[in-house]
Parts: C-alpha cells; structure tokens; sequence
C-alpha cells in the first residue's frame, strides 16, 4: 500500500492563509458589518421616535402646528449637515428622483396629520395600534410591489410582535375606540406605508439630500392645514420653542436620516420587527417617567416583542449576502 502523502506544515499554513484571506470571507465579513451597521442605525431612529411623545406633553401647540415646526427645523438641521460636510445639494440627484421625493414628502405630513387626529379621535392605545399597522401592510404588499422574496421563517416574528403591540397598547382592558380615531389611524399607516415605498424606489441620491428634500414637502403639505384649521400661524412660547427645536433636530431631522438610510439596507422584515422598538419605548418612558400604568399584560407584549425581534435577527441562516441584496445608495 503506498502511504497517503502529508502535506507539509509550511504548504497548509499558506492554504489556511489563502483561505482566510479569500475575497469571498472578506466580502461577508463587510456585508455582515455593514448590516449590523444599518440595523443600529435604525434601531437609534426608533428610540428617538418612541421619546417624542414624551417631549410633546410638555408643548402647548396644536399637533398640527408642531409637525409643522418640527418638519422645518428637521429640514433647516439636514441641510445645514450637508452644507458643512459636502457642500450643496446634489440638485442632479434631486430632480431624477423629485417625483417619488414628492410623493413621499406629501405622505410624511399626512402621516402626522392623520396621527394627530387619532389621538384626538380615540385612545391613545388604539391609535398607536392603527398606525403600527403600516409595517405589516409593508410585508403583505413587499413581493408585489418590490419583488422582494418573503422569508416565510420570519411571519412567525411578526405576527408575535403584532400580537405584542396590541398587548402594550392596552387593547385587553376591553375600551371602546370611536371609528373615526381608527379611520385616521389606519389612514396614517397607509400614508407611512406609501413613505417606505417611495423611499424604495430613490436612486443615486445621499441620504441627507433625501431627507432634506422630503422633510420640506412634508412641512409643506402641512402648511395649509395649519393656517385653514388655526387661522393662522400659532406661535410656540419659549418652553415650546425650546422643545420644538430640539424635537426637530434630533428627533425628525438625525432620526429621520438614521431611519431611512437603514431602511433602505434592510429586508422587509428585519424593518418591520425592528421598528416595533419604536411603541415599546414609548410606553416604558410613559410608565417611568410620566408614570402612566402599565398592566401585566403589557409587560406581556414588551417582552414578546423585544424576544420576536431578538429571534428574528439572529436566526440560523437568516442573513445571507447571496440571497438579500443590499441597494447601492450614497450615504451621508
């Protein structure tokens, strides 16, 4: 029998070197930074998304009023960024995408109109319940409208963080929710859902040149609603102001760049379950700091989000560069 050959230490150190060094592992591992990258980009959006309702208690304006002062400053903030960083706009990249920078601009202030107008129109609880619909209507319509393929591992999550946002929300305490409050709360997530299309289809445009563009249409499209509803323009008094401004940089103009640019690198799913960090944070800061009840049960459907969430994103096999393609869009 002739022995089976070796290879020598000094050969099979310079393969496992190749190996390693190979440019497919090199590929993954910046597919797999750049992923983790987005999903903290979006996950800081949603926090600061959640403490907004925390800051408006303390406004005395109209909601309408306050989005449209939130979506200026918000505005004013991005711009500023990308006059100091990369100097103007690229107007190039704006008029090639201005109809679907249009479109979702317009959707973004009615979204804040129509929420506004649920919390008026009914329980808190069943507003926030209505609007967080828009990430489920996103999943249903994603292989139809951005032939995206469903990760059917996934639905499990969902329908577990959907079941958790209704538990938060208050829903088993068995209140009674006026139909127009639902009406308007669902006509916000559809706005919302018309946003995260819209965003889907920019091409070659930086993340601060979009979100500027599309903060200003929002501002915009809520403008009339403002001065018909209060005849006027109502003015904030300096406590407000102070908030306002604060709520316009952090909260709408860093949030709202932080938000889409993640979302624009995320599957549909990933986006949906994550962005429920968004009502979970908004109920725990209503329970610690403005010390609002919150019932076994909506601990309940914290917890079963937050574990939906955690589940979903680190499931064996769910992440693959092969399979989930990440757009090329310019970043900041």
């Amino acid at each position: 029998m002739t022995p089976k050959q070796v290879p020598d230490s000094g050969a099979l150190s310079d393969q496992t070197t190749v190996r390693r060094c190979s440019p497919v592992s090199g590929g993954k591992r910046r597919f797999y930074m750049k992923y983790l990258k987005e999903r903290i980009k979006f996950i800081t959006a949603c926090v600061l998304y959640g403490t907004m309702g925390l800051f408006l208690r303390f406004v005395s304006l109209p909601g309408e009023a306050v989005a449209l002062y939130i979506g200026s400053v918000g505005a004013l903030f991005v711009l500023l960024c990308r006059l100091v960083k990369k100097g103007r706009p690229d107007s190039a990249a704006i008029r090639k995408n201005a109809v679907w920078l249009v479109i979702s601009g317009a959707a973004l202030g009615l979204n804040w109109i129509f929420l506004f107008a649920a919390f008026a129109g009914t329980t808190v609880a069943v507003a926030s319940l209505c609007n967080y619909m828009a990430p489920i209507i996103v999943i249903i319509l994603a292989p139809i409208v951005l032939k995206e393929k469903p990760d059917k591992r996934k639905i499990p999550c969902i329908a577990a963080a959907f079941i958790g946002i209704a538990l938060v929300s208050g829903i088993p305490s068995g209140e009674i929710a006026d139909s127009r409050g639902i009406a308007f709360g669902l006509a916000g997530a559809c706005c919302f859902t018309v946003i995260v299309f819209s965003n889907r289809k920019l091409r070659d445009i930086s993340v601060t040149d979009r979100a500027f563009v599309q903060l200003a249409a929002a501002a915009a499209a809520v403008l009339p609603v403002v001065l018909i509803k209060n005849r006027g323009l109502p003015l904030p008094d300096v406590k407000s102001g102070l908030i306002i401004c604060m709520l316009g940089v952090l909260h709408t103009g860093l949030a709202y760049c932080l938000y889409f640019s993640g979302l624009a690198n995320l599957p549909v799913q990933s986006s949906a379950i994550l962005g429920y960090t968004d009502p979970v944070v908004s109920v725990l800061c209503s329970v610690v700091f403005l010390h609002e009840p919150l019932r076994w049960y909506g601990w309940i459907g914290a917890a079963l989000i937050i574990v939906s969430a955690a589940v979903s994103e680190t499931m064996p096999g769910g992440i693959d560069p092969v399979d989930t393609a990440v757009p090329d869009h310019k970043s900041y």
